[in-house]
């Protein structure tokens, strides 16, 4: 990568490595609507005041489908699926099911083709990835629910869609605008059903903490840093994060809840890190090379 492509593959890393014990805290005092509605209403107030004085929302809302379309795919959907999953999944399993987002997304360069579609290898890095991240998991991927290993492969397919809308239909419009408006329309549109299952009693101090950290540094900041990470490296590439995530909340599952740091774990940092270098270096052939010059000139146009 570029060495900003870089700073925003790692700095996205972390900060969307830090969302699965936060989701774990807060879900188990509110309902998932309820969190989905607060994490991005509290973002939508952080950044549309912020887009309203410094972009024009004009040229987003001519894009206005597609802006609907990304806040359905990449925020309402996935995240209430996630939240609901995450109450009876453990963290190991929704991380490793999460970590086929690369793959789906490479599945689905490869069927509409153009310069985003992975070579040999980066298909055996995104391979390698994927076992990192199950050995990181430690082999507790143990559930009886088949609805939230369900919910999660809808969050997978979300989030595999959702970069290709940004790279293909909204290049060029304001990344600000864009996340503005689509974190705006969802926690519109979670308004009344977090209403009726608002919290009879205040959440916990930690709940609170929880939802404010992903509302402020896990959405308002993060999509912002997201979306510039797609226009640097490409969609497919920019999802290789979710190899890293599990790293990031293991790490924090060690530090924050003394959990134990075991030999697969270690084994699985290396062999994600070595998955994600490999996934996401640069085309070998001049002509792949070009044509991913040519789509991120067009992407920062």
């Amino acid at each position: 990568m570029s060495r900003r492509g870089l700073l925003l593959f790692a700095a996205m890393s972390v900060v969307w490595g830090i969302p699965y014990l936060l989701i774990r805290v807060a879900v188990a005092e509110v309902s998932p609507p309820v969190l989905v509605f607060a994490r991005t209403g509290l973002a939508a107030a952080i950044l549309l005041p912020v887009a309203l004085l410094r972009v024009d929302l004009r040229p987003v809302l001519r894009h206005w489908p597609w802006v609907v379309a990304f806040a359905l795919i990449e925020i309402a959907l996935p995240w209430v699926m996630l939240g609901s999953a995450e109450q009876s999944l453990s963290s190991s399993l929704a991380g490793l099911l999460i970590a086929g987002v690369p793959l789906v997304g490479a599945a689905i360069a490869a069927i509409v083709g153009g310069p985003d579609r992975v070579g040999r290898r980066q298909l055996v890095g995104l391979l390698l990835g994927f076992a990192g991240v199950a050995a990181i998991a430690g082999g507790d991927f143990t559930t009886e629910n088949a609805v939230a290993i369900l919910q999660v492969g809808v969050v997978v397919v979300c989030y595999a869609v959702g970069p290709f809308i940004l790279s293909r239909r909204l290049v060029g419009v304001s990344s600000l605008g864009i996340m503005a408006l689509a974190l705006t329309l969802t926690a519109l549109l979670y308004a009344p059903v977090a209403a009726v299952g608002w919290p009879a009693t205040t959440p916990s101090r930690e709940a609170l903490a929880s939802i404010g950290i992903l509302a402020v540094v896990c959405t308002a900041a993060a999509f912002l840093l997201f979306a510039a990470l797609i226009h640097e490296v490409g969609p497919v590439r920019a999802t290789v994060i979710t190899y890293v995530n599990p790293a990031v909340a293991a790490v924090l599952g060690v530090v924050v809840l003394a959990e134990t740091l075991t030999p697969a774990m270690l084994a699985g940092f290396a062999l994600a890190i070595a998955g994600s270098t490999l996934a996401t270096r640069r085309p070998e052939t001049p002509e792949a090379e070009a044509a991913a010059i040519e789509v991120t000139e067009g992407a920062e146009a």
